[in-house]
């Protein structure tokens, strides 16, 4: 046990221990040791953890949540966790959002489904470790084996004595008791609250309008920006600002960089001066339409240089030995984030340091970029994370961030920058654009003996992912990339490059299944045997969990038995989970009508089934809405969808019903935020050729010739 006298995170301590003690237990999230500190007075000194669970003598329970929250239900997760291992008692469970602290914390980053994954054990052995000194000290106190006691309910139980003690009756005595070098975790068939349905912690707080996003924040004495950003491949060549500084509440107007900001007292007024800025650009480089990524698309799938990213087997002698060869090409378009929040950050640039608040995906690359930016020591630069208001990976970069710490260092004050939603529409960091061509070769048998994918990308990096299935499946095959790089900036879109990728390859797939003439449920169980029978090359997914989710979604959706509703399937793997889907189109007065889609996933051990429900309907919803509507084209640099009265997104009356099913294999939680995307819409297109005989091979499916005057909609 080690004694410190003061602390730097006084806000937590002052809300987690009291004057009469108490326990706090701090627990690396590298490493999950713990270490037992009696609190003196109302606060403790910092030590080298990366996070704390606190236990008061009132019997609060504190955990600070180091993950960014954007809706994927962390912040109310990781206390679930930690309180199930600890036996406490839910209602007296309180979370706090942690800031930046790379000393404490290993791992503050949203992105990628993650998080669970990366925490589970960590935030379980913490959990443990303080039930278990609360069960040493009730031991203690009633001089009793620690064998004979149990946990319930934030209560220590002498079942034999007929007597029990609150956490916080305990928690002094217990700080003082030595750690364990080890702790036993529960059996999964003891949990009570892991696999329950939790409603959210912020709930109340959302619900009642409480301050809780980067646009709520508000600082005395700050003042407002926007900035005005030019067409990609552009460049600022001069700035009328004479008009804009005279009107009324603009304190500044500044040029940095290619960017012009208007500095003022309120958006409005801030908005009105940015009009009547005179602006004249110059060409920096190429500047690009989306007639020219056509073009460029037809002539790199052919003459590109590609990166080949795997081989198997001789695929050229497959293809010229084949039966039936099919080739298909898949297009989808460039697409905007458009969380519900657009881009905001605050920042302080003082000349001792920075002080940042705001919606990140990635606090601690937006503490480096911004250490980097002014020639600061990074650890002068702190950031506050508030709840961010969407992301779906917009958030990862740290641009907006940058922008409010340079603004601030030049007008010398403290300033919040603001995108409106046009800037957000238009400002970049885009999902890329990609170009797939597919080609299955066939023996007369109609089995599968050779299999390409090519795919371009626009600043996509590899726009493949090459092992994953069929890859081990097929004796012969291959997987390569071609690159266009372009002053279109672009960057990670919800599941990114699976959630276009998986599309392309489970509508291709449906149609080989075709031509070979089986099922294509069985098609792809088919080659999943002989992946696992006679593996080609290495195997880098998890067969059965593949075919366990094919199986469920099969069952759960009455697969191939129901008369009139035409029936499409579709699975995927990304981010450590598998989900298969099946969509339901039904045929009224001509028109296809999407009635249902069913969702099968494994995600190992599910830790809030509501919460794991929404993230899988969400991801369906994000997934349709997006296949069927979202595209953003440009002209001469700019993108010609500004707001959403021309960049369609999914309206509420258009989602289907969404039924979600769960794997139960008792594994390790794996990612669940984003792998419900990318399988939809190959399950949508397929169920949608099934019930027109109609193949959709563009996104959005909308705008495609073979959709023209109908919708995919009962409700449309």
């Amino acid at each position: 046990m080690t004694t410190f006298p003061k602390t730097s995170r006084r806000n937590f301590l002052k809300i987690a221990a009291t004057a009469g003690g108490g326990l706090l237990i701090g627990f690396h999230w590298n490493s999950a040791d713990a270490s037992a500190m009696k609190v003196v007075g109302s606060m403790a000194d910092d030590v080298n953890f990366n996070s704390y669970l606190s236990i008061s003598p009132e019997g609060v329970i504190t955990i600070f949540s180091p993950n960014p929250e954007l809706g994927q239900n962390i912040k109310t997760s990781f206390p679930m966790v930690v309180a199930e291992e600890l036996d406490a008692d839910w209602s007296k469970v309180k979370v706090l959002q942690a800031p930046l602290d790379t000393k404490k914390f290993e791992r503050q980053v949203t992105g990628g489904s993650g998080a669970i994954p990366h925490s589970w054990e960590r935030l379980r052995k913490a959990g443990a470790t303080a039930r278990h000194l609360m069960i040493e000290a009730a031991a203690k106190r009633w001089s009793v084996p620690a064998s004979s006691l149990t946990a319930e309910n934030s209560f220590v139980i002498d079942k034999a004595g007929n007597r029990k003690l609150s956490y916080g009756e305990l928690a002094t005595e217990a700080s003082k008791i030595a750690l364990p070098k080890d702790v036993k975790l529960k059996d999964r068939k003891d949990f009570k609250l892991i696999g329950k349905s939790v409603r959210n912690v912020d709930n109340k707080d959302m619900f009642t309008g409480k301050p809780l996003y980067g646009m709520d924040f508000h600082r005395e004495g700050m003042l407002t920006a926007m900035i005005q950003r030019p067409a990609f491949g552009m460049k600022l060549k001069s700035v009328d600002t004479a008009a804009a500084k005279a009107m009324p509440g603009i304190v500044d107007v500044v040029s940095f960089k290619n960017n012009v900001a208007v500095v003022g007292k309120s958006t409005w007024q801030i908005i009105k001066a940015r009009k009547a800025l005179k602006i004249e650009y110059e060409k920096e480089g190429a500047v690009e339409s989306t007639s020219d990524h056509d073009k460029l698309f037809k002539e790199l799938m052919t003459n590109g240089e590609a990166t080949v990213r795997r081989k198997d087997g001789d695929v050229d002698a497959a293809f010229k030995s084949a039966a039936k060869v099919i080739s298909r090409e898949y297009q989808c378009p460039f697409l905007s984030h458009s969380p519900m929040e657009p881009m905001n950050f605050f920042a302080h640039v003082r000349a001792d340091g920075v002080e940042l608040v705001g919606p990140t995906q990635t606090p601690d690359r937006a503490r480096m970029e911004v250490a980097k930016l002014l020639n600061m020591f990074p650890d002068n630069v702190t950031v506050q994370l508030t709840r961010l208001g969407g992301g779906f990976g917009r958030r990862l970069q740290a641009d907006y961030a940058l922008e409010a710490a340079e603004l601030s260092s030049i007008i010398k004050a403290p300033v919040k920058v603001i995108w409106t939603r046009e800037d957000d529409l238009t400002g970049g960091s885009y999902r890329p654009a990609v170009r797939y061509r597919f080609d299955a070769a066939l023996d007369a048998n109609g089995n599968l003996i050779g299999y390409k994918l090519r795919g371009v990308g626009i600043n996509a990096g590899n726009c493949t992912r090459e092992d994953n299935f069929p890859s081990g499946a097929v004796d012969n095959l291959l997987i390569d990339s071609v690159e266009h790089k372009s002053p279109i900036t672009t960057g990670p879109w919800r599941a990114p490059i699976t959630n276009f990728l998986a599309f392309a390859e489970q509508s291709f797939l449906d149609e080989v299944a075709m031509a070979s003439k089986k099922d294509p449920v069985k098609f792809r169980l088919d080659l999943l045997d002989r992946a696992k029978s006679s593996p080609v090359g290495e195997i880098k997914y998890d067969i059965d969990r593949m075919k366990a989710v094919i199986q469920l979604a099969a069952e759960k959706s009455g697969w191939g038995t129901k008369k009139n509703l035409a029936q499409g399937f579709s699975v995927y793997f990304s981010h450590r989970s598998y989900v298969a889907q099946v969509a339901e189109v039904e045929m009224k007065k001509g028109k296809p009508a999407l009635k249902k889609i069913y969702a099968a996933a494994d995600c190992g051990i599910v830790v809030n089934m509501g919460g794991a429900k929404q993230q899988v309907m969400g991801g369906v919803v994000d997934g349709l809405g997006h296949a069927m509507f979202s595209n953003l084209t440009f002209k001469d640099g700019l993108p010609e969808q500004k707001n959403f009265n021309t960049y369609r997104l999914i309206k509420m009356k258009e989602i289907p019903e969404v039924e979600c099913h769960f794997v139960d294999n008792g594994i390790d939680p794996t990612g669940l935020g984003e792998p419900a995307l990318p399988p939809t819409g190959g399950a949508v297109a397929n169920a949608y050729f099934k019930a027109t005989g109609k193949r959709l091979y563009n996104q959005p499916f909308s705008l495609q010739e073979e959709l023209k005057g109908v919708s995919l909609g009962e409700k449309l």
